[in-house]
This record gives C-alpha cells, structure tokens and sequence, in this order.
C-alpha cells in the first residue's frame, strides 16, 4: 500500500496531528460566523508542526486503529474515500452538560477524516436529543424539557467544535442542529413524506428495538421507537445539503445509520455508507460512560484536568496501549515503541504516562497538563506546599475524599469524621484518632502533627480554606472551610 506524507488546505502550514485546543484564531473565527459561543475560560493555541503519515486507504488506517465495528459495502466505501473529497458526519445529542471521554471516539475520528482531505459535519441532536436514542439501554430514557436540551446543546456544541478546523477551505468543518428542520415539519408531513418509506417489521428486527420489545417488563414507547425514522432523516436532509454520504457512530447506532441509508436510496437514488466503531470498554470488559455512572467528563468543572489525567495514568497495560491509538495521534511506529518500553519494564509505566500526557493536553490544553502533573507529582512526593489555590479546588471537586468544615474542628474530631481514624477491627473512634496521633502517623499539609489538641480552623488551612489530613503514606483526606462569601465556593 503506497504511503504518503499528507498535505492539507486546512492548515497553512504542514498538516498538524494536533495539540489541543485545534482551534486557532481563525478557527475561532470560523466558529462564531456559524453562531458558536466560545466559552472565554477556554484557553486556545495553535497546534505543533508534525508530519503525518498515513496510508492511501483512510478505512485500513481506521482498521489499524481499532475504530472499525462494522462498515457497509466496505470495497466500495474504500474507493468512494480515494476518489475524492468526501463530508461524513457524526451526531451528539444534548443528554448531559458535558461530552464525555467516549465522545472523543467520533469526535478525533471526525479530526482524521479532515486531515486526510474530507468535509466533517458535526451534528447536535436539538430535536433527537428531545426524544432519546434507545440503543444501547434496557430502559426508557427520561425525557429532558426543552430548556435542559437547549442549555446542554449550547455547551456541547462549543466544546465539540474545539476538534475540529473550521476555517480551512473546502474541507472546512460544519456544525448543524437538525432542530432546524424537524421541528417546523408537521405530523402529516412526518407520516406521509417519511414514514411511509419504514417497514415496521424491519424497525422491530433492529436490535436496539427488539431487544426491548423481548423484555416485557420494559417494552418501549413509540417516542423512543421513532428516534430511527428521526436519525434517517437527517442523513437525508445533509445528503440533500452537503452531499454527506458516510455517518459515522458507536455500534450500537449501526441499525439506526443503515436505515437512514436506506431512506437515501429511497428518497434521493443516492448510495450512502455507514461506519461504526466499537464501544468504549476496560480490558476487563466493563463499560464506562454516563449511563453507567463512571463518565470521565471534558468539562473541568464536572472531571477536573487532575482526575481526567489520573484516569488514563491508571490505565492497564492492555488499555494504555489500545488507547494510544484510539485517542492520540501519535504514530505507529511510536505506540510499537511504547508497547515495547511497557513489555520491558512495565513499573515505568511509559504508556500510560504518555497517553495521559497527550490526551491531558488534547483536552484541556498545556495548562491543565501542567496543572494536573504538578498535583499528581505534590501527592506523590508528599510536597503538598506547594500546591496553588486552584489545584486544591480540583482536588476539592473530585480528587480527594472531602469533608466541609464551618469553623474550628479539632484534629480528633476531623479524623473521626472523616473515616480515617479507624481500628483494625473497621470502627472509626477516637481513641484510634488518638493513638495515631501520638504514633507520628498523622500529617496536615504535608507537615507532622502529634498534638491531640491541635486545632483546624482558617488561620492555618491552606489559602485560609483547605487542610490536607494523612494518614500514613497513601491515604488522603481534604477538609474544606465552608466561605462566609456566598458566591464563593
């Protein structure tokens, strides 16, 4: 397979494999003629210079990455790539006020598809995200009001179009809402234009449907079973507008995008293609994401840049390296690399140490980088002087057990309540509280405290508001001095 350095109008220089934020000046430009807000507390810079080396076929690049579930008349997707410059797009629906890690699958993907030429739309689900997708659930979704669904699409249109390049000529990105034009369509219209074109008995046949038709105690309501006839139709509408002929999902989605390359070819005469990957697992098999409560979100006010960057640092070996290639755009030849260093000496931990770093600085930029390795680093060495204001509010969020305080507290009280003064036996008493006290095994801000009757308050908290307890070297607990101000938190 012939191999070439790629060269792209969407970015004036050699194209970049990129660090984040992907949105330079001009990209911010290109966002807010498209009326996106972009939040000011985000903070862009322009990408590195890399080459990159691809493949001239995009799919076996995608195979090789591991982004590829299912693809549809896969020969013949691979040669309407090559021919030409093609729009493929991916949808996210507004359930949550956060994209979350999972979403960074079609999102950097969408990122690959325009550094090798083609056109990506990224669409939010103004009207679907009303109705509720019932792939990939046992239970009916509950439905959001309009002004949760308006409020969570603002944010994370912003957030999403921080991938993407949308000021580079052709290939530029698009953001659409398919509000626009479902939510003028009439009943009539929907039934007589659209639903004709659905076999129920095909509909029921889906997985996502039948398998909730199956489970009698559940079954599913007509809202969530017309979410496929509202995601074919927008494959039609961008078809029509854009000449989009490739959606890609989660491989849950496969039915949903199928059906709606149907309705292309019913519709409009046209061939369309569908391209799914595969859901977002551990090594162990389980899942992570909203639904299952263990979403790693990428707005640093609900996952902060520490817990974001903690969770990729403990990836496993068998992640690390499967991850690499999902979620950075480093290299093969690198990733073999890495792969070999962990083989070699798997306590380095060279793997997960670099996907945290390139996928800390995608994120949430250099700052947060550095801000996440300069907390990981005061923890480890127990040098938690010299942590900054805003770090300890990140550990205050989600990284640290936390207790709040509303004045002076004894240190014995504070062990108690917090847990850590617990016996062998698993109670939690004071006299345990006691006893490791005068043992030397009690620390506060990194300093040894042996006085039982040493006192918690704002005069010696951190920035007048946080205490640092530890007991012996690994566990950590934050007190926080609630603020008299209240608009401070």
């Amino acid at each position: 397979m012939a191999v070439h350095t790629l060269m792209a109008a969407c970015n004036s220089v050699r194209i970049l494999y990129f660090a984040l934020p992907l949105v330079s000046g001009a990209g911010v430009r290109g966002l807010q003629a498209q009326n996106i807000t972009v939040p000011a507390s985000i903070s862009y810079s322009k990408p590195t210079r890399k080459d990159i080396t691809m493949t001239d076929n995009l799919l076996e690049d995608f195979r090789q990455l591991g982004l590829v579930a299912q693809a549809s008349s896969e020969e013949a997707l691979e040669t309407h790539l090559r021919s030409g410059s093609r729009t493929v797009y991916a949808g996210f629906d507004p359930t949550a006020d956060s994209l979350h890690i999972g979403n960074l699958v079609p999102l950097l993907a969408l990122r690959r598809f325009q550094l090798a030429g083609h056109r990506p739309i990224l669409l939010v689900g103004g009207a679907t995200g009303m109705i509720g997708d019932p792939g990939g659930r046992n239970t009916e979704r509950e439905l959001k009001t309009r002004e949760q669904v308006i409020r969570s699409l603002d944010r994370i249109r912003a957030q999403a179009s921080r991938f993407l390049d949308f000021d580079c000529g052709d290939n530029s990105a698009v953001v659409v809402d398919n509000a626009q034009w479902t939510e003028s369509m009439t009943v009539i219209d929907f039934l007589r234009d659209i639903g004709k074109h659905f076999s129920v008995n095909a509909m029921i046949a889906k997985e996502s449907v039948r398998r909730r038709i199956e489970d009698d105690s559940i079954g599913i309501s007509y809202t969530e079973f017309s979410y496929m006839i509202l995601q074919s139709y927008d494959f039609v509408v961008l078809n029509r507008r854009y000449d989009c002929t490739i959606q890609m999902g989660g491989s849950d989605q496969w039915g949903n995008i199928t059906a709606g390359i149907d309705l292309i070819r019913r519709m409009e005469g046209k061939q369309a293609y569908a391209l799914t990957y595969p859901l977002l697992t551990r090594s162990d098999g389980s899942k992570f994401g909203k639904s299952t409560g263990g979403a790693i979100w990428l707005d640093a006010s609900m996952t902060s840049p520490y817990a974001f960057y903690q969770f990729w640092r403990n990836a496993s070996d068998d992640d690390a390296v499967k991850w690499l290639g999902i979620f950075t755009f480093l290299d093969s030849v690198e990733i073999e690399r890495l792969a070999t260093a962990m083989a070699q000496d798997p306590g380095a931990r060279a793997a997960q140490i670099t996907l945290a770093d390139e996928v800390t600085r995608l994120v949430h930029g250099d700052e947060g980088l550095a801000t996440a390795r300069r907390i990981s680093e005061a923890m480890f060495a127990n040098s938690l002087g010299s942590l900054e204001a805003d770090d300890l509010s990140q550990l205050a969020l989600d990284g640290l057990p936390v207790t709040m305080s509303s004045g002076q507290v004894t240190l014995m009280e504070m062990l108690v309540e917090s847990g850590l003064a617990v016996t062998p036996r698993g109670e939690v008493t004071l006299g345990q509280a006691r006893k490791l006290i005068k043992g030397n095994a009690v620390s506060i801000n990194g300093i040894k405290i042996t006085d039982e009757d040493y006192v918690l308050d704002a005069d010696n908290a951190l920035f007048g508001r946080y205490h640092i307890l530890q007991k012996g070297k690994k566990n950590h607990h934050l007190v926080v001095q609630k603020s008299k101000d209240p608009g401070f938190h």
